[in-house]
């Protein structure tokens, strides 16, 4: 009965710090999958959570929940947990800004193997209810550390970091993208500083092979390339889609 009223009472909105209610995160993520974002074109899951890793909503841009691939409900969470966890009220990490520093050599290798995923969490409940406004999941702290595009913090007007959300169900570029793309529309993406060029928390796709054969990103928070529409459509966001806008 106490997990029952913990999960009513993420439905939402105003009542919720600012973050986006269940009705608007998926207004919001179906509006976006049907424009072009490179990748795929499947179907995708949005999670948001807020600044103490709480899952606040989870939903699916497909008719149902079988519409995407399932995997990826409980990798939105664990995205949108990364990003909080590794964003601050003044500097913004998105997921894809994690992918170079965690691998062998990185300055935060082995951040990837941290903060586990609660998996009682992530597999409780109905079935039924995953992607609906009584997802599980919603309530609880997910946990988990994802290190490739589609988790990006959540900042509103007064640039407070409200939380994050995160995006998965297509190649993690366009992920990332159709993340940016949900944010910018839920006005929640003023971004107070980043690490790409334009400041933010864009991907940054500057991967190069060395003399030895090792591929490293020259500014230190590259993520690899997925498709050649993908890489425009990323490299013109801040232009597009310009954060604090």
């Amino acid at each position: 009965m106490k997990k029952a009223k913990k999960n009513n009472s993420g439905k939402q909105g105003k009542g919720n710090g600012g973050l986006p209610s269940h009705a608007a995160l998926t207004t919001a993520l179906k509006a976006v999958v049907k424009e072009q974002n490179g990748g795929l074109g499947f179907n995708m899951w949005a999670a948001v959570v807020n600044r103490d890793g709480e899952v606040c909503a989870v939903t699916f841009s497909g008719g149902d929940r079988g519409d995407q691939w399932p995997g990826s409900r409980v990798i939105s969470a664990q995205k949108a947990n990364t990003a909080n966890a590794f964003s601050l009220p003044g500097f913004a990490l998105s997921t894809a800004n994690l992918f170079s520093v965690v691998q062998p050599g990185g300055s935060l290798f082995g951040l990837q193997h941290s903060n586990p995923v609660n998996i009682q969490v992530a597999f409780q409940g109905n079935p039924k209810r995953f992607g609906q406004p009584n997802d599980p999941m919603v309530g609880e702290r997910i946990g988990g550390v994802n290190v490739f595009g589609g988790g990006l913090a959540l900042y509103n007007k007064e640039k407070k970091l409200l939380g994050a959300l995160g995006v998965s169900g297509d190649t993690s570029c366009t992920d990332h993208i159709i993340a940016w793309k949900v944010r910018h529309r839920l006005k929640l993406d003023n971004v107070p500083a980043g690490v790409s060029p334009s400041k933010d928390d864009n991907v940054i796709h500057d991967l190069v092979k060395d003399q030895t054969g090792q591929i490293n990103s020259h500014g230190g928070f590259g993520h690899p390339t997925c498709d050649d529409r993908a890489t425009e459509i990323a490299k013109n966001l801040p232009i597009t889609h310009p954060t604090g806008s």
